[in-house]
């Protein structure tokens, strides 16, 4: 899944799912809106440099991959 080093990261704020998920654009970064990070520096659709959950209940599940419960502030 990962073929360098990761930064792992929590957002949080209104809609900050549906917000991300512009900021990163498409999947396919030949679709990609500039200057998204995808546009930017997604590689392929396989090599897309950058994740971000779809929904809330994915997200719960995603940031307990990484961080316990303790580690989350704000």
């Amino acid at each position: 899944m990962t073929s360098g080093p990761v930064v792992v990261q929590v957002l949080d704020g209104e809609n900050a799912i549906a917000k991300y998920r512009d900021v990163m654009g498409a999947t396919d970064p030949k679709k990609a809106a500039d200057a998204t990070i995808r546009k930017v520096h997604a590689l392929s659709i396989g090599e897309n440099s950058v994740h971000g959950s779809d929904a809330s209940d994915t997200a719960a599940q995603e940031i307990a991959q990484f961080f316990s419960g303790n580690e989350i502030v704000g």
